[in-house]
Order: C-alpha cells, then sequence, then structure tokens
C-alpha cells in the first residue's frame, strides 16, 4: 500500500532563529529600557543642564560602560528586526544576503563611531 501524502511540503529556513531572537529582543528592549529611564532622570534631576553637567557624567568609566552595553543593545536589537525584514520580505537570495552583509558593515561602523565618541570625553 503506497503511503498517503496529505499537505504542502515546505522548507522552513531560519526556524532556529525563532526563541533566541524573541528572546534577545525581550532582553536588549530591558537594556534600553533601563539606559532611557537613566537618562530621563539624569536630564530631569534639578540643577542646569549644561555642557559641564553632561561632561561630568560621561567623564566616568561606569557610565561610559553604561552607554556602550546600551548601545550593544540597541544595534543587536537593530540587527534581529532587520534581518528578520530581509529575510521575511526580499526572496532573491542574492540581494537578501548583499542587504544583510551591508546591514552588518553599517552596524559595524556604527559600534566604531560609538566607541571613538564614548572615549574621547
Amino acid at each position: 500500500m503506497p503511503a498517503i501524502d496529505y499537505g504542502s511540503h515546505r522548507l522552513v529556513v531560519g526556524a532556529r532563529y525563532g526563541l533566541r531572537d524573541w528572546l534577545a529582543q525581550r532582553v536588549t528592549a530591558v537594556v534600553l529600557a533601563a539606559f532611557t529611564l537613566f537618562m530621563l532622570g539624569f536630564a530631569l534631576w534639578p540643577g542646569t543642564l549644561d555642557y559641564a553637567r553632561w561632561q561630568a557624567l560621561f567623564a566616568n568609566q561606569a557610565m561610559k560602560l553604561f552607554s556602550l552595553v546600551a548601545f550593544l543593545a540597541l544595534l543587536f536589537h537593530v540587527w534581529v528586526g532587520v534581518r528578520d525584514i530581509w529575510m521575511d520580505y526580499v526572496k532573491p537570495v542574492g540581494l537578501r544576503l548583499s542587504l544583510q552583509v551591508l546591514t552588518i558593515v553599517w552596524l559595524l561602523a556604527c559600534i566604531g563611531g560609538a566607541v571613538q565618541v564614548l572615549w574621547r570625553v
């Protein structure tokens, strides 16, 4: 008796990203929310919000590290979202790969710029 084959057969690519990327989006969102609340608190704290106060805040190595972690969380958050857009909506493999590579290059350039800005203060 031959095997009965029901339904369509679809090759699922990228299935391994599901839970890991869902969790990454949530964790990076928490880091970004904490950084945003801290910066909002700093801006609303009594006193003048001038260059000297900003410079004093970012002269602290812990603040530089916190800012860098927040920026890396932002970039990873962006990568997961943009990569999912490329995977879902760009069907030609060559174009999708090119867009993903360009996105990675752009994000690495952003990291380089952030490090330069943070450690120049």
